[in-house]
């Protein structure tokens, strides 16, 4: 027995109610041993997050996935877990002692870490409860955490065979270093914004009376950092400029510091770009390190002049003098900084070349500094200027283990779709630099180093295991630093399955056979476990890495808090309910393409939602209840017959976009199917059936049908919206332990009759070419108009013949004549082969209706052409906001669209 459906469907209530029943009944990962494994996991989000626009694509085209599997009888498992995000962690737990005017510095390194298990514990499910509401079935009995036991131990075992193979060692390096964090961060976390600042130019005299071609005695510089010169090591030129060539391998001499450095040549250098002279800081950039070494500085020599905290320390050859000693690198709590005493200093001593330019009168005017707006890198934690920085640090040697990956995915091993980024992430991997994985932090999987009194290092999984290795009585001192935690999350697809256990799990579901990615992390993460899984397991971690895109605002622009256009998907969720939401994102998901977002859409698949949600109404009010099969029910009538072809067609349709990771296609196959062909023609084909004896045989046949293809319905569109079909699945009857997220999807598997489908096709187009010619012509859509047919077709012949109360009842036109049309005005509408003539004698005034297409016609042409006119203009297109380019092609399309129609209309009229 169904059970009735309220009027109104009310998402929020049905959400959270079966959200738990699958969770409480281990829904999502059913016992299926003898089954074929299917794996994915998912990005670990950061244990501190929230659920934000971006985790929702993402998450929804996973569970699309897992859901799509399951339902294919696989043993689905989509792995859950959070990352330990180490500098998010730390920074909420020192925030929260700041708070009580207390600070982690006034704790051992283990009882602050044991403060930051404590606020996990109690904070740090957010965003996995909010992954629920998203409607992810992932399998929560099995959640990881990449500072659990097991993971930490897969973490430290990787060092240590890493460090062993050679491919983890200790270098001096620049990092990005945050000085507010006071740790090295990855390129990820550094933002780059423009700042409004100045480009200061200086005479670095050169060394004993030495000249340039033109007689000058010195070398012009500029720089949008003048602090750094106190750590200046050369001055690159062109190793063609011609300027310069005479003094190549000659010195200057530096004002303040007066440490002499020598002039080299390098391509670094841009001739054409201002004096084509450039100061070289190695210590404090990372072209400049490139350069350094390129001229025989090891980093070792370079020279460091900032602190963790970026303010002015001595440099190793004692050159910076004391003034600048403790000064911050910039200005701060209204004193200068060594900066600005640098800019003072080289003016006061004639050192610094001052910017001529002009005021708003036109008069000349001097200024010490041109001003310009600056590319500049913050930290997106501590929100401070990253300062390139000299440091000893553990790197990964990434070059050697990216040879196995590039060969993967060259040889088809690994397909990424779209296949457009393969050039991208080739470019990037045949590039790639050392990777930096030591951060200066507490909260974290320690790097397992220890140090002897003599400055050796013994790396081993175990405190045991290196004083074994460096002797009995020997003080060893462990590494202070931990690992990035883009390090322990390249380990994901296979540590989380028990790896370096040989367990049944890593056993059935690894490889893993699919990674969703945004395009974003290509090579913090999926490149990097790519690395990991080929050497640590000598297998791809999966075969197959689809990346899509971001979700951007709604006129295009990114997402970002400062410009406050940043939408809440939980906000979303709450309006129109998490499958409006997922099926917003489904549709949207073009391959290689960004988002749009655009909430009207959410509300329209909301309504889609309650399309559905009232054509169960429809068919619970006609007795149309649960199907008990699999394969199609037996069919005579055409409408049944049909809709059973359109189903099987649905679901080859479905499949082959699944397959193709068309998330788009997909969407828009179940949407059209479920609105167009079942709700607007199928119910409306199969009413007059129930008008009759509910006993008769066209009633029971075509109740099993409609109810089995109504079952269908919930089965296709339960990946995309899962709340919505688990109730209406579970209202239409008893179904026992079979609830829809366990159901098997269709295999209809039947016999259609070409005939019974092309009269259904044949009623459905001449109905929607009438509906479409009453409206351009004005005449009421329940109007009843005669028609006459001169020669029909096989299929007209026998639609009129067998089935003229339907061709009366949807296309509204009776008598149909078969014939020749009276001479006079008409309209003429097509259906497949056959032309319709409808005379019009009587039903529109022809002459004013002329007159109202032919005004309306020219207003559309002229505004079309204007609109062309304008898009077809470089200035506009290049120079106008985004969002006005848009809308005037819009509005340049709908007039098209228009102008067509109207032309059509005309036309009908003769």
């Amino acid at each position: 027995m169904s059970t009735e459906l309220p009027k109104t469907f009310d998402p929020a209530e049905i959400e959270a109610r079966w959200y738990a029943h699958w969770e409480e009944n281990g829904l999502f990962r059913p016992e299926r041993p003898d089954s074929e494994a299917y794996t994915i996991v998912n990005p670990p989000p950061n244990v501190t997050g929230s659920l934000h626009i971006g985790h929702a694509l993402d998450n929804t085209l996973q569970d699309i996935v897992i859901r799509y599997e399951r339902l294919r009888g696989k043993d689905a498992l989509w792995v859950v877990g959070t990352d330990h995000a180490g500098i998010a962690t730390q920074m909420v737990v020192e925030r929260q002692l700041e708070a009580k005017q207390d600070k982690r510095t006034n704790y051992s390194r283990e009882d602050f870490v044991s403060k930051v298990w404590e606020w996990k514990d109690e904070s740090g499910g957010t965003i996995t409860r909010q992954l629920r509401r998203l409607g992810c079935s992932m399998d929560w009995s099995r959640e990881q955490f990449t500072m659990d036991e097991h993971f930490s131990r897969a973490v430290l075992k990787t060092f240590v065979d890493l460090y062993n193979d050679g491919l983890i060692y200790r270098d001096k390096r620049l990092v990005n270093w945050d000085p507010k964090l006071k740790t090295a961060i990855s390129d990820l976390e550094v933002e780059t914004q423009d700042v409004k600042g100045h480009f200061w130019h200086f005479r670095y005299p050169l060394e004993g009376g030495v000249t340039l071609e033109n007689g000058q005695d010195y070398i012009e510089v500029a720089t949008t950092r003048p602090e750094t010169m106190l750590a200046d090591m050369a001055v690159a030129v062109h190793p063609t400029d011609e300027r310069y060539a005479s003094v190549v391998g000659k010195h200057v001499v530096l004002p303040i510091t007066g440490r002499r450095v020598p002039i080299v040549a390098d391509e670094h250098a841009d001739p054409e770009l201002g004096s084509g002279a450039v100061k070289i800081t190695p210590g404090h950039d990372f072209n400049d390190f490139e350069v350094g070494k390129r001229a025989g500085i090891e980093p070792g020599d370079m020279l460091n002049m900032l602190d963790g905290d970026a303010n002015v320390t001595q440099t190793a050859d004692g050159k910076v003098p004391n003034e600048f000693l403790g000064l911050h690198r910039f200005a701060r709590d209204g004193k200068d900084g060594a900066r600005e005493l640098v800019v003072q200093r080289l003016k006061e001593q004639g050192y610094l070349i001052p910017h001529i330019a002009k005021t708003k009168k036109g008069e000349e005017q001097e200024l010490d500094a041109e001003p310009r707006t600056i590319a500049t890198p913050f930290g997106d934690r501590g929100g401070v200027v990253i300062e390139p920085w000299l440091t000893d640090q553990w790197y990964v040697d990434a070059a050697k283990l990216a040879v196995d990956p590039i060969e993967a995915v060259k040889s088809g091993e690994v397909e990424i779709v779209p296949k457009t980024w393969e050039k991208t992430f080739f470019n990037w991997m045949e590039n790639i630099q050392p990777w930096c994985v030591s951060r200066q932090l507490w909260w974290g999987h320690r790097i397992p180093a220890w140090y002897g009194p003599d400055g050796a290092v013994f790396v081993a999984e175990t405190e045991a295991e290196a004083q074994a290795w460096a002797g009995a009585g020997v003080t060893l001192t462990r590494d202070d630093d931990v690992l990035d935690t883009w390090f322990s999350s390249a380990l994901w697809p296979f540590a989380t399955l028990g790896w370096p256990e040989e367990t049944a799990l890593v056993e059935r579901h690894y490889p893993n056979n699919l990674l969703i990615s945004g395009f974003d992390i290509l090579f913090f993460w999926d490149a990097r476990m790519m690395m990991m899984g080929r050497h640590l397991t000598g297998q791809n971690p999966w075969p197959r890495l689809y990346l899509h895109g971001l979700v951007r605002a709604a006129d295009g622009a990114k997402m970002s808090k400062s410009k406050g256009n940043v939408v809440d998907p939980l906000g979303l969720i709450d309006r129109y309910g998490a499958d409006a939401l997922r099926f917003f994102m489904a549709a949207m998901e073009s391959q290689g393409r960004d988002i749009k977002m655009d909430e009207k859409r959410v509300e329209g698949y909301r309504n889609f939602a309650t399309k559905l949600w009232n054509a169960t109404r429809f068919c619970q009010a006609n007795g149309i209840g649960a199907s008990d099969t699999i394969a199609a029910p037996s069919a005579r009538l055409a409408a049944n017959q049909w809709i059973i072809g359109e189903v099987q067609q649905t679901v080859e349709a479905l499949d082959k976009a699944l397959a193709d990771l068309r998330f788009d296609a997909a969407a828009n196959t179940i949407y059209h199917f479920v609105w167009d062909r079942f709700c607007d023609w199928y119910l409306e084909l199969i009413k007059p059936v129930f008008q009759g004896d509910p006993d008769s045989a066209p009633a029971v046949e075509t109740r099993a049908v409609a109810g089995w293809a109504l079952d269908q319905i919930l089965v296709m569109l339960h990946p995309f919206m899962p709340f919505v079909t688990e109730e209406l699945w579970q209202a239409q009857g008893a179904r026992g332990d079979y609830p829809v997220i366990t159901a098997k999807w269709p295999n209809p598997r039947a016999d259609i009759s070409e005939d019974a489908v092309a009269a259904i096709d044949w009623v459905i187009a001449l109905t929607t070419a009438m509906r479409g010619a009453k409206n351009e012509l004005g005449i009421p859509p329940g109007a009843k108009l005669e028609a006459w047919i001169a020669n029909p077709s096989p299929v007209a012949a026998g639609v009129l013949e067998r089935a003229n109360a339907a061709v009366e009842r949807l296309a509204r036109l009776t008598p149909v004549h078969i014939g020749e049309a009276p001479a006079g005005p008409a309209m003429q509408v097509g259906a497949g082969s056959d032309a319709i003539v409808i005379p019009l004698e009587g039903i529109v005034d022809i002459e004013a209706e002329k007159a109202r297409l032919a005004k309306a016609l020219e207003a559309s042409e002229k505004e079309f052409g204007s609109l062309d006119k304008r898009l077809g203009n470089p200035n506009f297109v290049e120079r106008a906001a985004p969002e006005a380019v848009e809308k005037a092609k819009a509005d340049a399309a709908f007039h098209a669209s228009e102008i067509d129609r109207l032309r059509a209309a005309l036309a009908r009229l003769g």
